[in-house]
């Protein structure tokens, strides 16, 4: 197994940022502007609809990364793969298949650590990094043997958890030297220097690239986060029965109002609505307070650089204060 500095060495990152693959959202255009512009892009297999179309995305992207560092001359960061590893997921040993014979570089693994899996994606060197959200899961992935472990801490968008970062990130380094990403309403250069200060590796973040021009998300999406701050954002399970982060106004449009946020009961919205219903449930993080714009990948992550870099500056200009 790789140690953290050969791990962190091997991903070429301009910025320690690694953007999230999101339902819907995370497509080819979006990883490949990720990749190509200094951080690691992301997506799911599911957001193709078959196990085929899933391998013809990861053949595109892998051509179109090979020949822009062919033309650039230089190694750009790796791209990778969330793979549902869950019974209730049909597709995870085709998935699989696929992701082994493409020899996909990293693999983002959720809703389950499966040594079997892991070891598959070991075979031929590539890197797993798991979804936890307590130090539970934290434990039975590092010893399912993955090599990075993603901390998804309070405010974060999707299926997130209810930790504080600074312990958990704190309490996780204590457990495991291994490659620590964290995640959670991190959407500027301070909030990624903030990260590495409180001694993540990498940052995870996801609500911040939906507002990108390579998104699949729909405008009315795009504009609502714009539009939000972190009162628009509610913590319930009455959508799908799992606690997550939603944007208020995508619920109360689907008919799910205050008064059943505190269910936990998955929404019926009937047969004849379901498809879409869910089309246009909308969720995000608490970061949306912070984003007011719909930038191209590139100048997105460009800011995100120049803002972590002058964050980085001042904190060290404080020293002379504290020293």
């Amino acid at each position: 197994m790789k140690s953290r500095q050969e791990i962190l060495a091997s991903l070429n990152l301009d910025i320690p940022v690694v953007a999230s693959p999101m339902f819907i959202v995370s497509r080819q255009q979006l990883v490949i502007e990720c990749c190509k512009n200094g951080i690691l892009g992301t997506f799911p297999a599911l957001n193709n609809r078959t196990t085929e179309g899933f391998e013809e995305w990861v053949i595109e992207i892998k051509k179109t990364l090979a020949e822009e560092e062919a033309r650039l001359g230089k190694k750009l960061p790796p791209y990778g793969v969330n793979l549902i590893v869950h019974k209730t997921n049909p597709r995870v040993m085709p998935d699989l298949e696929v992701i082994v014979r493409q020899q996909v570089p990293l693999v983002i693994t959720s809703l389950g650590a499966v040594k079997d899996v892991v070891d598959a994606v070991h075979s031929y060197g590539g890197l797993v990094f798991h979804d936890v959200t307590n130090t539970y899961h934290a434990q039975k992935a590092i010893d399912a043997g993955c090599d990075g472990l993603i901390l998804i801490t309070a405010g974060a968008g999707g299926h997130a958890g209810t930790l504080n970062p600074m312990p958990f990130v704190t309490e996780i380094r204590k457990m495991w030297d291994g490659v620590i990403l964290l995640g959670g309403a991190i959407s500027t250069g301070n909030d990624i220097a903030a990260c590495l200060q409180m001694g993540a590796d990498l940052c995870y973040m996801g609500t911040r690239f939906i507002n990108t021009q390579e998104a699949m998300a729909d405008e009315g999406y795009k504009k609502m986060i714009i539009d939000s701050g972190t009162r628009e954002i509610i913590y319930t399970a009455s959508v799908s029965g799992i606690p997550a982060n939603w944007m208020v106004g995508s619920l109360e449009a689907a008919g799910i109002t205050k008064d059943m946020w505190d269910q936990k009961a998955k929404a019926d919205f009937g047969a004849e609505h379901e498809a879409k219903a869910w089309k246009n449930l909308w969720s995000a993080g608490q970061g949306v307070a912070t984003i007011h714009d719909n930038p191209p990948a590139a100048e997105l992550i460009a800011t995100l650089k120049k803002g972590m870099l002058t964050a980085m500056q001042e904190q060290k200009d404080r020293l002379a204060v504290y020293a």
